[in-house]
């Protein structure tokens, strides 16, 4: 059923104030103090030459399995949106054959609205006979609305949803389910399951059981998994009323990643309800566990055209001189932009005087915003808001000139002989506080890479000379266009 625009109804979110916080400032600290815990706690780290694909992750209330859900999340923190998120959960409130997907709204929290992807949403309700939209399935369930606040913290809205709740106990079904959405397990889609493991034996018991289904799940196998959780069901352990209550979720992506190659399934981190610092209890327990689905990324060098190239630069000038007339921020016409330039992107735009450097303004790589816009906004800030520098006057317009730099995506590097003066840029994170100095400035000083990274770290990151031993470091290229 493809519901009328007239009808259609946002799904409001029932955990809120119960799971997770109902007030958006509270939750944002919130979830930033779980992801610390889970960045102390973990010892899973994404190679640089791989990229995430799926993740599994657990969804009680959030003292209780929440720093296992932010270990699962935090892997999206360096990587940019994509297009969808697949989010697959069973139900826990509404008994029915099948599959449903929601197909009346957008899905609320209090970060705010998630599009659903409706057309896709419809298409895939069409398509086949187990797949439907029915609402009870949605109004109660919180397996998929306890993940979302964990995307939007990393995210923000700049994604979309398909909500997909199973309520089948058939192998069948999920392997069809599986078959229907293949076409979908893209670079462009990430596919979040929603599961716990055991419910309710003695913790150490739970920790037991939950390796064994960990283990199984590990192999990739869903034949596997099914067999070890019957083999679970024999073992008679008190009080285990499941191994994985979402386990038709489980089993429905690794029947998607079974038959593709390169599928790395991996292990984040493990807790139970009884490591609660609060509220643990050891006697009846509830287990979680994060997991990663990766795989080697496509090599893709980013590369611009000279179209492109000067598309950016008549943008950066019409930016500012529309600004300096009209004090107005200018339009950029996406329509005529390629889809290189209107991708999310991160840029630098220097504006000059003859010799002298009058302003310098740039955005890391931008999640959501057009590359091609960062540069329009970054121009007008270097020409008129850099606080070191008079603005740009108006006999001065006509004198400037532009530089651009366009960044390639962030590396994470692990060791600093992997810096390349003049040739890499890099980034210095610690906590919130951030860093970066562009490959020019190494063309400008005789410093050497342990004084490139003390003077950025001290005199952008804030983190004094040192600091950057303690803090993540990124490299990162840029494409340099200049006028003239």
């Amino acid at each position: 059923m493809e519901p009328s625009s007239k009808s259609l109804t946002d799904r409001p979110p029932v955990a809120s104030g119960r799971f997770y916080s109902a007030h958006a400032d509270k939750l944002e600290i919130e979830i930033a103090n779980m992801v610390q815990e889970a960045k102390n706690l973990s010892q899973f780290e994404l190679a640089v030459d791989e990229e995430v694909i799926g993740l599994i992750a657990p969804h009680a209330g959030y003292v209780f399995s929440g720093i296992v859900a932010a270990s699962a999340f935090m892997q999206l923190e360096n990587i940019p949106p994509r297009k969808r998120v697949f989010l697959i959960g069973s139900s826990h409130h509404r008994d029915f054959n099948g599959v449903s997907i929601y197909n009346m709204g957008n899905y609320v929290t209090p970060f705010g609205h998630v599009k659903v992807d409706l057309p896709l949403a419809n298409e895939l309700i069409n398509s086949s006979g187990i797949i439907n939209f029915i609402k009870d399935a949605h109004t109660f369930e919180h397996s998929l609305e306890v993940l979302l606040p964990f995307i939007q913290y990393f995210w923000k809205n700049s994604f979309e949803i398909i909500p997909v709740i199973l309520a089948t106990h058939s192998k069948k079904t999920c392997n069809e389910l599986a078959k229907i959405l293949q076409p979908y397990f893209t670079q462009e889609n990430l596919f979040v399951v929603s599961t716990d493991l055991s419910h309710y034996p003695e913790y150490k018991n739970a920790r037991e059981v939950d390796k064994l289904t960990v283990d199984a799940t590990l192999t990739g196998d869903p034949e596997i998994l099914l067999e070890q959780i019957e083999n679970n069901k024999k073992k008679y352990i008190p009080n285990l009323a499941t191994s994985m209550c979402g386990w038709t979720s489980v089993v429905t992506l690794l029947y998607l990643t079974e038959s593709i190659n390169g599928i790395q399934i991996n292990p984040i981190l493990y807790q139970n309800s009884g490591d609660a610092k609060l509220y643990g209890d050891t006697e009846k327990v509830v287990g979680y566990q994060s997991v990663a689905f990766t795989k080697k990324k496509e090599k893709m060098e980013f590369i611009l055209t000279n179209e492109e190239k000067e598309i950016l630069l008549e943008t950066a000038r019409k930016s500012i001189s529309s600004y300096h007339a009209t004090g107005a921020r200018y339009q950029v016409d996406l329509s005529k932009a390629t889809p290189n330039i209107k991708s999310p992107g991160g840029a630098f735009v220097s504006v000059y005087v003859g010799k002298e450097l009058r302003g310098c303004i740039g955005r890391m790589q931008s999640t959501a915003t057009p590359l091609i816009e960062v540069v329009a906004e970054t121009a007008v800030s270097a020409a008129f808001h850099d606080s070191r520098f008079a603005s740009i006057t108006n006999d001065e317009l006509h004198e400037a000139s532009i530089e651009i730099s366009v960044l390639t995506p962030l590396k994470k590097i692990h060791d600093i002989s992997e810096i390349e003066l003049g040739k890499h840029g890099i980034y210095i994170k610690k906590d919130f506080r951030t860093g970066t100095f562009l490959p020019q400035v190494a063309d400008n000083t005789d410093w050497s890479v342990e004084d490139f990274l003390g003077h950025c770290s001290k005199n952008k990151a804030g983190l004094g000379w040192d600091g950057w031993r303690e803090a993540e470091l990124f490299t990162y290229d840029a494409i340099i266009i200049k006028t003239g």
